[in-house]
């Protein structure tokens, strides 16, 4: 009887097992949605679908892409950190994801804590840009210009905590200078501005920026990343134009809800390495102005903290807020 029992016990044992291994080795079963936090039509909105469009080829279920706008992407954040942590909701966070931390006094997420990083996607430059008639032709030269000009040279910015606003404010600490803030909702409505000399300059995106330049409205002067830029390698870095050490970068990955099963992380990863590889999305990347930035989850995870400390401590320095 109790060899029966034992017998029973073990073949339920070993059908639940098999069944628990058929849902895992069978996912996805069923459309996985990618929650971007920018309206649709962006440059970061374009590789989203792009990316999206591959992962639902090698995954062979569709991924929806769902933009959830706003608040410099809380809102798409806190949807996808409240969702099942099942692989079926996915985040394509920016650079503001590490940001945000240190911007809005009551986030309802932790931006570490509550997310299983899954690769980078892709890093970019911002770049500095002057009037097509400023008398400045170098980073050199303004920073030479806002030293002997404490207070009066002007930047502007598509809104406070943006990644323009915060190259700007990096610039400044490093080059020990000071001066005037200039926001604006969205580097669309502060180019005329720029484009005109109403404002001294800006550190657009580089697709923002670097169309500008081409069609001789702006001058570029250094892009913010520590190398040079495919899509613009005329131009040089800050770096190795005045300012020795400034490093920049907006980036995009994609992370989950925390407590991730490793093995949907990994494959995941796995399928996302094989999309930045492929050159057609490579050239669409670099179309963009951006670099692909392969990796491991963890270094995407690394990534994301050594960025919230960098960011912690420049804003709480220079007491940006937005709430």
């Amino acid at each position: 009887m109790r060899s029966r029992i034992f017998l029973i016990a073990l073949l339920c044992s070993i059908g639940i097992g098999s069944s628990f291994a058929d849902t895992k080795s069978a996912y996805p079963s069923k459309p996985i949605h990618l929650i971007v936090g920018f309206s649709p039509g962006g440059s970061a909105d374009s590789v989203g679908r792009a990316l999206a469009e591959g992962l639902s080829t090698r995954l062979g279920q569709p991924v929806i892409v769902e933009n959830k706008a706003g608040a410099n992407g809380n809102i798409a954040a806190e949807l996808v950190a409240r969702s099942a942590p099942d692989g079926y909701t996915l985040y394509f966070p920016s650079i503001g994801h590490a940001v945000n931390a240190s911007l809005y006094k009551n986030l309802p997420y932790d931006p570490i804590k509550d997310f299983t990083a899954v690769g980078g996607v892709f890093s970019a430059p911002n770049i500095m840009v002057v009037p097509i008639n400023s008398p400045y032709k170098s980073v050199a030269e303004v920073i030479a210009a806002a030293k002997a000009n404490p207070g009066k040279l002007t930047f502007a910015s598509s809104g406070s905590g943006t990644s323009v606003h915060l190259s700007a404010v990096l610039f400044e600490k490093m080059a020990k200078i000071d001066m005037i803030h200039v926001p604006y909702k969205g580097t669309g409505s502060a180019m005329p501005d720029v484009i005109s000399g109403q404002v001294d300059m800006s550190f657009p995106n580089l697709p923002s920026g670097w169309p500008q330049v081409k069609a001789g409205n702006l001058r570029a002067l250094g892009v913010t990343t520590a190398k040079r830029s495919a899509a613009a390698p005329s131009v040089p870095t800050i770096a190795e134009s005045g300012l020795p050490g400034y490093d920049m970068a907006t980036w995009y990955g994609i992370v989950a809800p925390a407590n991730l099963p490793i093995d949907i992380r990994n494959r995941l990863n796995k399928e996302l390495q094989t999309i930045l590889a492929d050159p057609k999305f490579k050239d669409k990347l670099i179309a963009q102005g951006a670099d692909p930035m392969p990796g491991t989850p963890e270094q995407f995870s690394a990534l994301i903290k050594s960025e919230t400390e960098k960011w912690r401590k420049l804003i709480a320095q220079s007491q940006i807020t937005v709430d």
